[in-house]
């Protein structure tokens, strides 16, 4: 009977076993294209001492260089963005990040207001799938879901995801367990260039007034950071679209007031960050790259150290070999990527403005 029971139970373990391994082969693994799908995850396996946390859509990730922070300013900071990050992600991602650190700073990018509802399920996996099985990673998945979708998918992927064995190929295989970093403590890295030909315009729209659930995440979010001692600051990213409307800006300004926030419209500041749309953007303007998050990052440090006094760490021995270390991945990419597009042509024109 003793025999049976430990062969019943040893085969449950290795069938639960096989079962994770499945999921995690089958889970697609960003790696390639689409690499963004690894934001959220990469995450877990940072330091958890940062002076400032960024949270949001492509606009925060693709346009602020927390290792520009670190090197010109000290400050240690994090971006926990992701592809189309709606409000209420943002806000679990928040309420998730305070469970393993309190940074003196949230710098929440706003664009997101725009959307009041789900949008689409493979967004939502771009954010959801990366993060840890949590309390906050249930509330986060049952507020982003849309109606044809059901919770046991999220929750054990391996049901959404198992038609993928015809798909499976070696970067799966080898990515199983552990991929290799790609990002830059959030920041996804693009050098390339493509200048603005034309400012987009703003379609009419039916009603410009941002939704009840936007707002009732955004009351949230700052009744979570005043809780935890933490600064919020409102950010519009310079990018040039989605458009950003007058009106919506008029109801950002008037919240950030109401609430005793900063505001930051960096669309408002495209002079005094030196941001060219000739040199520092990659697509034409609806982000930013390399060149421009830098500039955007400088402008933040003088933020952070003159109003919210975040002091330079820059002294401390331990910290400043840990982000020696980022700064060389962060330096070799760099230059990586210069390479590689000046190689086929893609920098000679531009080439002494880049250097």
């Amino acid at each position: 009977m003793k025999k049976r029971l430990i062969s019943i139970l040893l085969t449950a373990v290795l069938g639960i076993a096989g079962l994770g391994f499945a999921q995690k082969l089958l889970m697609p693994k960003y790696t390639q294209g689409i690499v963004e799908g690894n934001l959220i995850e990469e995450y877990y396996a940072s330091e958890k001492n940062h002076d400032v946390l960024f949270i949001g859509d492509c606009e925060v990730y693709e346009n602020v260089s927390p290792v520009t922070l670190w090197e010109e300013y000290g400050i240690t900071s994090y971006i926990r963005g992701s592809a189309q990050q709606l409000i209420w992600q943002s806000y679990y991602l928040l309420e998730e990040t305070l469970k393993y650190e309190k940074p003196e700073v949230v710098v929440f990018n706003v664009l997101s207001m725009k959307y009041d509802q789900p949008q689409r399920e493979a967004y939502n996996r771009m954010t959801l799938d990366g993060m840890k099985l949590s309390g906050t990673k249930l509330k986060a998945i049952k507020a982003s879901m849309l109606p044809e979708e059901n919770l046991i998918d999220y929750l054990f992927p391996i049901l959404r995801y198992h038609s993928r064995w015809s798909e499976l190929s070696l970067d799966d295989l080898t990515n199983v367990f552990q991929k290799d970093k790609q990002f830059h403590n959030g920041y996804y890295m693009r050098a390339d260039v493509k200048p603005v030909d034309t400012v987009p315009t703003g379609k009419i729209l039916a009603n410009y007034s941002f939704g009840e659930n936007s707002y009732k995440y955004l009351d949230m979010m700052v009744e979570l950071c005043k809780a935890n001692d933490i600064e919020l600051i409102l950010m519009k990213a310079p990018s040039l679209y989605p458009y950003w409307y007058e009106e919506w800006e008029v109801q950002m300004e008037e919240y950030a007031q109401e609430n005793d926030l900063k505001y930051i419209n960096f669309l408002e500041l495209i002079e005094e960050t030196g941001i060219d749309f000739d040199v520092d953007t990659y697509d034409a303007g609806l982000h930013l790259n390399v060149t421009g998050a830098e500039k955007v990052a400088m402008y933040l440090g003088e933020v952070f150290q003159k109003e919210f006094a975040i002091e330079d760490k820059r002294g401390n021995k331990e910290l400043a070999e840990s982000w020696d270390d980022k700064v060389e991945f962060y330096n070799s990419m760099k230059a990586s990527q210069y390479e590689e597009l000046e190689k086929y042509g893609y920098l000679k024109s531009l080439k002494g403005d880049l250097e």
